[in-house]
């Protein structure tokens, strides 16, 4: 059986159809007009959709040529029973219909610049909220959504140019959730990302109450044209001289603008330039008297132990400014700083480091997973659209990524918990890629049929790959794409592929680390009296039992002592030492499930500590610098035990060292040929009874013995050698 089922639209479309107009150039007509009538395929409204879906529809037939009974009539047919049943149907069969109709406008050049293809999108969100006749509550008049702007010259709304904060303005205009965002906005790999998609959409509705407004997402697709469009035409002067690879394309370019220089840091040295970031490496051009020198290439691609981080620099190597990219590898001899010196701030610079990053990292997982061929393009083009939906939220709404928020998918895995499951998904999923196959099926069905295991995998088209070609990015013949190609998507009507599945259970477990992380952030206090009193307050049980077992080797109760020594050591003598780990283990975990059963429901009551007396700030400073001090006064002390033993281990002071040898030979002899329970009993018989009346003074003599004997035993020499500062600063 086929992968995708195409003959009956496709044959359906030609045999109806000698031309295929695009919405794009679709010139508003009177619906009276005969013209109009004639050209356009027969919409017959659908009872099971809402009045919003239904209009949906009609404009997804006449993008696709097909008449809405031949579209349902092909959903009931060629899809699965389980994406038909009577309470999914309505938002099942507008998915069908979305998905295919964006499909084909996404491969027509400049889609982001219509118009129409932004309102129809954002109209698919909202009838996807509300698919069903049952479910649509909305008014029978429907407002198109961009009647709402007041544009410029230049195309720009005047409403909402400032930011997504003029969006909470009209909370009485529609709006759309999440879920419909991130199950319409990823099938067009321009403007979303399945890995991505839930953070852009928060980004987006940062300011609006976590409900996506028409003109924040217009504002956003606007952006990301002009964003593209600076891409492309940064390439021809960024190229004259750069030596660019097969597959290299230029993604962004900095410093070209006088005001805002790029810095390049190598030893004390700094000299202005540009920088150019593509695919594979990092480019730098020094600006020599009015023209570029030869450029300095940063390899991202190769493994060299590449390290990209934020860091500090100034004039002369002074660590001053924190507004420096620093990368050092194998392939070069010391660390180079890139400087982006700005007035306030350092978004320019961590702009940089996540772009770098993300290329950095896609080059990793290609390694990682051995991907050849179409999967890298593949993997380096979902990079570069990444990259470019990043540079267009950040320039158009000032957001920039934080912990768990990041807008590019790689960095993404980094750090969010079971980034690793969703690397590993798209690995399978870039296994199914399938160029060749998804050429000749034909056009007009993107949906891959699920197979049964016996059966073979559906194979998927480079999404990303082919939407860098219809962009002007790389050529058709670079991306193996032909004209009559088909896009078939990883996103299919009325399923979850695995893909999105890995990414809900990570925003899932991102949820909890974040709500932990919140209660950590309430319990957090201040001063090192009080994290101390809070301390000894969680460590009482310890405490307390060590305060006991310490009473008890000192013998100021007999009576329990000598109870306490006899049962121990019963307990040492028949073995049963080795049970008491596990049988502490076991009590503990017994103790959390009794808490747990009888503690259902309840919230867990607050733990009281008392406050120690406030100190003030200089006070707060005695203190740390006595801790720092007394930590100070340990580690010396440690450096000089581990420097008198050196000077044993080396034979410094003959007589010592033969008496310390006579003792480590006596003790292996004992360790080797007595049962290892008589040699615990012995060591804790001594221990325990040192405190005892009757060994007490011999004990203290004999510990006043091994004193005066490691008094005398000399420490091995040290010579610090210090750094020569003249060749550092080389």
């Amino acid at each position: 059986m086929e992968n995708v089922k195409v003959g009956l639209l496709e044959s359906f479309r030609r045999n109806h159809q000698k031309s295929l107009q695009s919405l794009f150039n679709r010139k508003r007509s009177s619906p009276s007009s005969p013209s109009s009538s004639s050209s356009s395929p027969s919409h017959k409204p659908i009872p099971q959709l809402s009045p919003l879906a239904n209009s949906v529809v009609s404009r997804c037939s006449e993008i696709l040529q097909v008449p809405t009974e031949e579209l349902q009539h092909c959903f009931e047919t060629e899809l699965p029973e389980s994406v038909k049943e009577l309470l999914t149907y309505a938002r099942n069969f507008l998915e069908f219909c979305s998905y295919q109709a964006l499909h084909l406008l996404s491969r027509r050049p400049g889609f982001l610049s219509d118009k129409e293809f932004r309102q129809l999108t954002y109209e698919m969100m909202l009838a996807w909220e509300a698919p069903s006749f049952e479910s649509e509550t909305l008014d029978k008049e429907t407002a198109s959504c961009s009647s709402q702007e007041v544009e410029h010259d230049d195309g720009w709304s005047l409403f909402y140019s400032s930011s997504t904060t003029m969006a909470v303005q009209v909370d009485d205009k529609k709006t759309v959730g999440r879920e419909a965002f991130a199950r319409i906005a990823p099938v067009c790999a321009a403007v979303a990302d399945i890995i991505t998609v839930h953070n852009l959409f928060d980004a987006l509705t940062s300011s609006s109450g976590h409900r996506l407004h028409f003109l924040v997402y217009d504002k956003y697709i606007r952006s990301l044209d002009k964003i593209i469009k600076a891409a492309k035409n940064a390439v021809a002067p960024a190229v004259g001289n750069l030596q660019l690879s097969e597959g290299e394309i230029v993604i962004d370019v900095d410093g070209t603008v006088p005001t805002q220089p790029v810095l390049q840091h190598i030893g004390i040295s700094a000299w202005p330039g540009r920088l150019t970031l593509t695919n594979y490496a990092l480019y730098f051009e020094s600006l020599g008297v009015g023209i570029y020198d030869k450029a300095v290439r940063y390899d991202l691609a190769t493994e060299m132990k590449q390290v990209i981080k934020p860091e500090m620099t100034g004039p002369l190597g002074a660590r001053l400014f924190d507004k420096a990219l620093m990368y050092k590898s194998t392939s070069v001899v010391e660390p180079v700083y890139l400087e982006f010196p700005e007035f306030k701030g350092n978004s320019r610079r961590n702009y940089w480091v996540d772009i770098c990053l993300e290329i950095l990292r896609a080059h990793r997982f290609i390694r990682k997973h051995n991907l050849k061929e179409i999967q890298k393009s593949e993997v380096l083009a979902k990079a570069t659209l990444g990259i470019f939906r990043y540079h267009a939220v950040r320039e158009g709404f000032q957001f920039f990524s934080s912990h768990y928020k990041s807008l590019l998918a790689f960095n993404l895995a980094e750090s969010l918990p079971r980034g690793d499951t969703i690397l590993e998904t798209l690995s399978y999923r870039l296994g199914l890629l399938n160029v060749g196959a998804a050429q000749h099926d034909g056009a007009g069905v993107a949906y891959a049929k699920k197979q049964s295991p016996t059966k073979q995998q559906p194979t998927l088209s480079p999404v990303s790959l082919l939407t860098l070609s219809q962009l002007g990015f790389i050529s058709q013949k670079e991306a193996n794409l032909n004209g009559e190609a088909v896009i078939v998507g990883d996103i299919y009507a009325g399923e979850t592929n695995p893909l999105e599945m890995a990414v809900k259970q990570s925003v899932l477990d991102t949820g909890k680390a974040e709500a932990a992380q919140a209660t950590i952030d309430q319990v957090k206090v201040e001063g090192i009296d009080t994290n101390v009193a809070v301390m000894k307050e969680l460590l009482f049980p310890v405490i307390e039992l060590a305060s006991r077992l310490q009473h008890l080797t000192s013998w100021e109760d007999p009576h329990k002592s000598t109870v306490f020594l006899v049962l121990t050591g019963y307990t040492i003598l028949r073995g049963w030492i080795r049970y008491m780990l596990p049988a502490i283990f076991l009590f503990i975990a017994i103790l959390m499930l009794w808490r747990r059963h009888f503690n259902k429901g309840k919230p867990l009551e607050t733990f009281k500590v008392t406050s120690p007396p406030n100190r003030s700030t200089v006070e707060q400073l005695l203190t740390l610098q006595e801790a720092i001090t007394q930590v100070e006064t340990l580690i010396q002390a440690s450096n000089i035990i581990l420097l008198k033993m050196r000077a044993l281990l080396f034979g410094v002071l003959p007589q010592a060292t033969d008496k310390v040898a006579l003792v480590l030979v006596f003790m292996a002899a004992a360790l080797a040929f007595v049962p290892i329970r008589y040699t615990v009993l012995l060591v804790f018989l001594e221990a325990f009874t040192r405190e005892m009346p009757y060994r007490k003074e011999s004990s203290n003599r004999w510990v006043r013995r091994v004193k005066e004997w490691w008094v005398r035993i000399p420490a091995a020499p040290v010579r610090l050698i210090k750094v020569d500062d003249k060749k550092k600063k080389k």
